[in-house]
């Protein structure tokens, strides 16, 4: 960001928000923040006993929410997520599956589909279907969460979760425009190893020597505070930031 930079902020306070993902790790720590400052959080996730918790969490901390069921895999469920709930915010945070075996070329079309459906489609389908909404009322933002799976020319062990956050970081930047057309604001997140459950027990699961090899996975806090600051900044549209461990966050140049 330029020196002297002054970010027009967007409050979020009382618009309606959806947060996918939102039962466990990044997608509940993002709705957290965003009750807590302010917004009617829609908390939707295929794990409804995650997703009921997390709503009472902001309740309970004074905030508004509520849960919807929803799999970003299935196109029914993302029309009804967005058709219920006429968004002013949406927080594409849904995915996962890198990590766990088969991957392609050994998995079946089917397996690996399922993963580019939940890290990519789910995402574009629920995007396009909030544009509308969104424009009635004056304009929005939509914060897509991808990873660093998705940057580089390294191998990676799933070769279609790597290829589906990439297709998320390019289907970004290619929405630039859409803040000019109908007010709506694009823009990206692309975190490295987060502090999610899954990443302290493969911790733990580590010997005292690897630990200490291994820069701390980010902070959730970290996560939220830039969803956040991408939702507020009025400045920012089809932008990508990225979270390296152990460095600030930066917007990768759209040059």
């Amino acid at each position: 960001m330029a020196s002297g930079y002054q970010a027009r902020l967007m409050d979020v306070e009382g618009k309606v928000a959806i947060v996918t993902g939102a039962a466990v790790g990044s997608g509940r720590a993002i709705a957290l923040r965003l009750g807590a400052e302010g917004a009617d959080v829609v908390v939707a996730d295929v794990d409804a006993a995650g997703g009921e918790a997390t709503a009472a969490a902001i309740a309970d901390a004074g905030g508004r929410a509520r849960f919807v069921r929803a799999d970003l895999r299935e196109g029914h469920d993302v029309e009804a997520l967005v058709g219920g709930a006429e968004p002013q915010i949406l927080v594409n945070n849904a995915g996962g599956g890198g990590h766990v075996p088969p991957h392609f070329p050994d998995a079946s079309p089917a397996q690996w589909g399922a993963t580019l459906d939940l890290n990519l489609r789910g995402a574009m389908l629920a995007t396009q279907l909030s544009l509308e909404p969104m424009r009635r009322c004056g304009g929005g933002a939509v914060v897509n969460v991808a990873s660093t799976a998705g940057l580089g020319l390294a191998p990676y062990q799933s070769p279609e979760y790597g290829a589906a956050k990439a297709g998320l970081i390019r289907f970004t930047a290619c929405l630039a425009d859409l803040r000019e057309r109908i007010g709506v604001r694009v823009n990206c997140v692309v975190p490295d190893w987060i502090a999610t459950e899954r990443a302290q027990a493969e911790l733990a699961r580590m010997s005292a020597e690897e630990r200490a090899a291994t820069p701390p996975p980010l902070p959730l806090d970290d996560i939220s505070g830039a969803v956040l600051s991408l939702l507020q900044d009025e400045g920012l549209s089809g932008r990508v930031m990225v979270l390296w461990r152990g460095e600030p966050p930066r917007l990768l140049d759209p040059a």
